[in-house]
């Protein structure tokens, strides 16, 4: 017993160095467990030195806008507001701003959703298929470098309404860091889960199912976190095209109008929107694909 508790000590204060068989009030605890928990709690701890730092970043940005703000000669004052100005104005535009994050989600919510299902599902088949390949990988690897804002006066001119050509045109931008990322797990799948899924005679829709989409799923993932930064540019893109509504209408609104605090304000929360969308993507990430963590 002395010795597992020497080098308990000695692993506390150098955070290195093998750990006991046996620790705490469980003597039947085995040693992989044990080393498990330590390794969690490592980690545990490293996210929340980065978050320390992320929000300290986000301190001096803030003091350093303040700073600029006061040093800048009054004249010059009106293109860039103090933060507590643009805070203020964030705080009486809160109502304004509600309506149009509605009406930018009922953009963003089915376009991307659509991007993900069709990325994947047809970058699962096109990995897992040497024809496939053969045939869409040279035209994707030419059509999405495009970026998607050249199709905006053809999807407005073809396409009904303002609504339906943003829709096409934020899934576009979407769908192809899904479908990228879907081809390349699937065709990562390792090959002895393939003859394993030979041997047991599954079907084509049985080894998508149930090895290439789990084999898949953090680079799907992967391409989900990109398509969705992009789905929200090209949100913001579009709505300076022909919306009525909309956080990105917002901010070109007061711009005409050079009100910049409000501009600011609008900037500020569709930071915080994107940031927090992006956010609810990790932890869901984190919750489906839980092995890699």
């Amino acid at each position: 017993m002395p010795d597992i508790l020497d080098r308990c000590a000695d692993a506390a204060q150098t955070g290195a160095g093998t750990l006991p068989p046996f620790v705490g009030n469980d003597p039947e605890r085995p040693a992989e467990v044990t080393a498990s928990l330590y390794r969690s709690g490592k980690r545990r701890r490293s996210r929340l030195v980065v978050s320390l730092y992320g929000f300290s970043l986000f301190i001096a940005g803030f003091a350093a806008w303040a700073a600029v703000a006061w040093v800048l000669p009054a004249k010059h004052r009106y293109l860039f507001p103090s933060p507590w100005l643009t805070l203020r104005m964030l705080w009486e535009s809160i109502p304004e701003l509600l309506v149009g994050t509605g009406s930018s989600f009922l953009i963003l919510a089915p376009a991307y959703c659509g991007a993900v299902i069709l990325g994947a599902v047809w970058g699962l088949l096109v990995g897992s298929s040497e024809r496939l390949r053969m045939i869409f990988i040279p035209f994707a690897r030419v059509v999405a470098p495009v970026p998607p804002t050249v199709y905006i006066p053809y999807a407005i001119a073809l396409l009904p309404t303002f609504r339906s050509s943003a829709i096409f045109i934020v899934l576009l931008a979407a769908f192809w860091p899904v479908f990228m990322n879907a081809a390349a797990g699937s065709l990562a799948v390792p090959e002895q889960y393939r003859d394993n899924a030979g041997i047991l005679g599954f079907t084509r829709l049985e080894y998508l199912c149930r090895v290439a989409f789990p084999s898949a799923l953090p680079h799907i993932f992967n391409g989900m976190h990109v398509g969705l930064g992009m789905a929200f540019i090209m949100l913001t893109v579009a709505e300076l095209f022909g919306s009525t509504s909309g956080l990105g209408r917002f901010v070109q609104y007061y711009a005409d109008y050079a009100d910049f605090p409000r501009m600011l304000a609008g900037i500020l929360y569709t930071g915080l929107i994107t940031f927090l969308s992006m956010s609810g993507l990790g932890i869901l990430e984190r919750k489906v694909v839980f092995w890699p963590h």
